[in-house]
């Protein structure tokens, strides 16, 4: 990429384009159908990150309840049941877990082949990306046990000390107080460093993996090299989308709170809230494509493929063409 491309790089003009091809997949014309089709993918693509509300249990009853003695002899009583199930909800949280990582890692490419080639299609880029998919689900799994690992550490540390505080068995002194900060401090960077990777991945990395069919170890490659000359401009674009994200939120409590929260008990719903706030989506899809797409031709995921032809036509007094030759039919 030459010098002239790498200054025209900016934060602000993807903001219009991506409002435009927002305009283009979902409204022009409007088809209802297209939307719960593309909202599926997006859904699909987020699957795992939103839920539904939960309620508080607040019993109400007469009398006095038991007693701390009669709790504690239960709670020793029942403890291998009580363990079984804890282990057993535990290790399903786990498998549903990997389940909606593996699910909305096919379904970040299906979600950006519809707003890439503005097409509603679910079975298409559900196969035609699968060993993408496959190898960011890879990556993402590896990923969160790294992350998980490396957060568990200082938190558990922190813990600790704080417990130990309390419990009087160690004393207040200044140079504790310089360790809990510290330990807070690492875990606020570890916590910045995977997200910022998760980031990447989803808005950079993934759209290489699409245009170049690859691995998603050889994508991070290609855009650590872009990264590695271009710190600042992504820093930029960072800091920018929060700016974003806050602007959306507040348009979206703007809008819930008009409604008398009516907007906002549709927006919990699972895939329902999706389709409704999909204008959202695919924005957010698009600008970072439209940002990538600045950095050269290589990078962008609009830019239509032209068919393959299979046969190249032979034009009259011509020469034949390069291809292999046709098989003969009897």
């Amino acid at each position: 990429m030459n010098e002239q491309n790498i200054a025209k790089v900016s934060v602000i003009d993807p903001i219009g384009r991506a409002i435009d091809r927002v305009k283009e997949v979902l409204f022009n014309p409007f088809d209802i159908g297209k939307w719960f089709i593309i909202g599926f993918c997006a859904w699909l693509a987020r699957f795992g990150q939103g839920g539904g509300s939960g309620g508080g249990f607040n019993p109400a009853g007469a009398g006095e309840g038991p007693s701390p003695a009669q709790v504690k002899a239960w709670f020793i009583e029942h403890f291998p049941l009580i363990l079984s199930i804890g282990l057993g909800v535990f290790l399903l949280a786990i498998v549903f877990g990997i389940i909606f990582l593996w699910l909305s890692s096919r379904g970040r490419f299906m979600f950006l082949h519809c707003v890439a080639q503005n097409k509603a299609e679910v079975k298409v880029p559900w196969h035609k990306f699968r060993d993408q998919g496959n190898s960011l689900f890879i990556f993402r799994f590896v990923l969160g046990i790294g992350g998980f690992i490396c957060f568990a550490v200082p938190c558990g540390a922190l813990v600790l000390l704080v417990i130990m505080v309390a419990r009087s068995s160690v004393y207040a002194t200044p140079a504790l107080f310089v360790g809990i900060t510290m330990l807070v401090l690492i875990a606020i960077v570890i916590g910045i460093v995977f997200a910022l990777i998760g980031k990447f991945t989803k808005d950079f990395v993934v759209p290489i993996m699409y245009l170049r069919r690859c691995r998603c170890l050889d994508g991070w490659g290609e855009f650590r090299h872009l990264l590695g000359g271009n710190k600042g401009r992504f820093t930029l674009y960072i800091l920018f989308y929060m700016i974003i994200s806050m602007a959306i939120g507040a348009i979206i409590v703007a809008l819930a709170c008009a409604t008398c929260c009516c907007a906002a008990c549709i927006f919990a719903i699972p895939y329902i809230g999706t389709v409704a706030l999909l204008p959202i989506f695919v924005f957010g899809r698009s600008y970072s494509l439209y940002y990538l797409a600045q950095y050269g031709g290589e990078y962008d995921v609009f830019i239509p493929v032209a068919p393959m032809l299979e046969q190249a036509p032979s034009e009259p007094g011509g020469e034949e063409p390069t291809a292999e030759p046709p098989e003969t039919v009897e």
